[in-house]
């Protein structure tokens, strides 16, 4: 196999002239709801344990204004939930809590930071090290088919899905 540094477009996509992912791509969509710098700190900081408004929006390092739209954006989109809470001689407030949604952007979270740590940083592998809690081994990103095959870019194909064929 030749290496194009680009996947295989298979079927319905391989004239890619004769389609457009715009509006419908995944990617497209998901960066509608996490692709602004500020919403991708927020998550690193909610799953680094933050769930305070004040803590996030500081943590973060972003105004309290730019937290507010973007946890406001990331309730209306199910990655996150309010969850009321009250202290002692106070008014309730909520905390922002991260929802399964929420949990299954950690992933793309920590590919980024496998990126940065290779690329972009100062410290060998990185400033943080995420490691397995059962058994202490490094936690890291890989892309897998079913089977169980560790697959590169060259090597994955494209192809229109059964169920969107249809629409």
């Amino acid at each position: 196999m030749t290496s194009t540094n680009a996947l295989t477009l298979s079927g319905a996509l391989a004239d890619r002239d004769a389609w457009s992912a715009g509006g419908v791509c995944s990617i497209e969509r998901t960066l509608a709801v996490v692709g602004t710098r500020s919403a991708m700190l927020l998550l690193r900081e909610a799953y680094y344990g933050a769930r305070r408004f004040d803590d996030l929006a500081h943590r973060a390092g972003i105004t309290e204004a730019a937290a507010a739209t973007r946890l406001k954006q990331l309730v209306e989109s199910g990655v996150m939930r309010l969850e009321p809470y009250r202290e002692p001689g106070r008014r309730t407030r909520n905390e922002y809590v991260l929802t399964e949604r929420g949990r299954e952007l950690f992933p793309v979270i920590v590919a980024l930071m496998q990126w940065g740590d290779a690329h972009l940083s100062d410290v060998p592998g990185g400033p943080i090290r995420l490691s397995h809690a059962g058994c202490g081994a490094e936690v890291g990103v890989a892309l897998r088919c079913a089977a169980g095959h560790d697959v590169g870019l060259e090597e994955t194909v494209a192809s229109a899905n059964s169920a969107s064929a249809k629409s």
